[in-house]
């Protein structure tokens, strides 16, 4: 599965059901820029098992306020539309697979 872009408008639509993994970044943010083809990778290995998506969170402020995002990159992983973990700042693939593996 491709990764996606949502907006505020689109953030419950792209989120409600199973499993996703869901980046808050900017285009300005340097470890943003660094956990993109991080991302992309896991969307190789387990695009089918869980849905990435990705808000640029200035453009879509009201997702990020909901959620609290303070720093960016955070990441959270939603279950069923439920925020079930969340880590901020870059992080290698394994701890992503292995923050993922938990929830799926």
């Amino acid at each position: 599965m491709a990764i996606t872009h949502a907006t505020d408008q689109t953030f419950q639509e792209e989120t409600g059901s199973g499993v996703v993994l869901v980046d808050f970044w900017a285009p300005w943010c340097g470890p943003c820029k660094m956990i993109a083809p991080v991302l992309e990778e896991l969307d190789g290995e387990i695009g089918d098992s869980v849905k990435i998506v990705k808000v640029d969170v200035d453009e879509n402020q009201g997702s990020a306020s909901k959620f609290g995002v303070m720093s960016i990159p955070t990441l959270l992983v939603l279950k069923d539309g439920e925020v079930v973990d969340k880590v901020v700042g870059f992080q290698p693939k394994e701890a992503l697979s292995e923050l993922l593996s938990k929830h799926v």
